[in-house]
C-alpha cells in the first residue's frame, strides 16, 4: 500500500506492507529506511529500493514494514538536508506508530539511513530495537567541505529547487550533528544489530566497531566477508535481518 506521510510542509511517499492471511490483533511495526543514493537514478529509485525488502520481510516476519522515500528521493517532495532526513524519518515512525495494529516500532536502515535508526533509537525510548546496516559513525567527511558536498547533492539530484539551501553554512552544520557514536550508548539494554561488509569501499568497517564498542559491547556486531557496501543485494544479509526480528520480543 501506497501512504503519504506529512513532516513538516513536506509530503513524503512511502510503501506499507502487511503479511496477507495474518490473523494477529496487534503486531511489531519495523522502518525501513534507505541510504544516500550514488547516483541520479539513486535519487530517483532510492525509497523504492527497499520496497521489494519490505515485502519480504512483513511475508516472512509477519511485521507491519514501512519504507519511506525520504525528501529529495523517489517521488516525495523537497530538498536534502541532515535535519530534514531526521525529521522526515520521525514522521515515519509517528506514522507506523498510529497504526491501530502496530504494537511497537522497531528502525532498520542502510549508509545514512542506518545512522539516523541509530541516532533516533538513542533519542526515542519508545523504540523497541534497530539495526544499522553499514551506518557510518559521524559524517564528518562530508561536513568539512559544505559547498563541495551541495554540489554533489546537486549532481545526484537531491535537491530539486534552485537557491536551496539559502544558507549553506548552516545546512553543513546539519550533517555534524548526525552523531550515532554520540547517541548508542544510550540504547542498550534495548537491541542493536549492527552489519557491515568487510570490503565496504563508502563506510570504513573502523565505524562499526567504534559504535560497537560506543555500544558498551551490547552491540550484535556481524561483519560480512567479502561484502561491499550495497549490502540490501547480500542475501547474507537479508537473512540476518530476518532472523534477529524473529529474536524480538512480542
Amino acid at each position: 500500500m501506497e501512504v503519504e506521510i506529512l513532516s513538516g510542509s513536506v509530503v513524503l511517499r512511502g510503501h506499507m506492507v502487511r503479511s496477507k492471511g495474518e490473523t494477529l490483533t496487534t503486531r511489531q511495526g519495523l522502518v525501513l529506511c534507505h541510504g544516500f543514493p550514488d547516483s541520479a537514478q539513486g535519487a530517483t529509485m532510492a525509497g523504492d529500493s527497499c520496497h521489494r525488502l519490505a515485502n519480504r520481510l512483513a511475508t516472512e516476519a509477519g511485521w507491519v514494514v514501512l519504507a519511506p522515500s525520504l525528501r529529495g528521493t523517489g517521488r516525495s517532495e523537497g530538498n536534502f538536508s541532515a535535519g530534514g532526513w531526521r525529521a522526515d524519518l520521525s514522521a515515519a515512525i509517528e506514522h507506523l506508530t498510529a497504526q491501530p495494529d502496530v504494537a511497537g516500532v522497531w528502525l532498520a536502515g542502510f549508509g545514512t539511513g542506518g545512522s539516523l535508526s541509530l541516532c533516533a533509537a538513542g533519542q526515542d525510548q519508545r523504540i523497541r530495537g534497530v539495526a544499522g546496516l553499514g551506518a557510518p559513525a559521524d559524517f564528518g567527511d562530508w561536513s568539512a567541505d559544505p559547498k563541495r558536498f551541495l554540489e554533489s547533492c546537486r549532481r545526484l539530484g537531491v535537491m530539486r529547487q534552485i537557491g536551496f539551501p539559502a544558507d549553506v553554512a548552516g545546512w553543513g552544520a546539519e550533517l555534524r550533528d548526525i552523531r550515532p557514536l554520540d547517541l548508542v550508548g544510550a540504547i542498550p539494554p534495548r537491541p542493536i544489530l549492527l552489519i557491515h561488509g568487510a570490503n565496504d569501499e563508502v563506510v570504513p568497517i573502523v565505524d562499526a566497531r567504534a559504535l560497537a564498542d560506543a555500544a558498551d559491547g551490547q552491540a550484535d556486531l556481524r561483519v560480512l566477508s567479502g561484502a561491499g557496501h550495497r549490502l540490501r543485494h547480500d542475501p547474507r544479509t537479508v537473512a540476518i535481518l530476518l532472523g534477529w526480528l524473529e529474536r524480538q520480543p512480542r
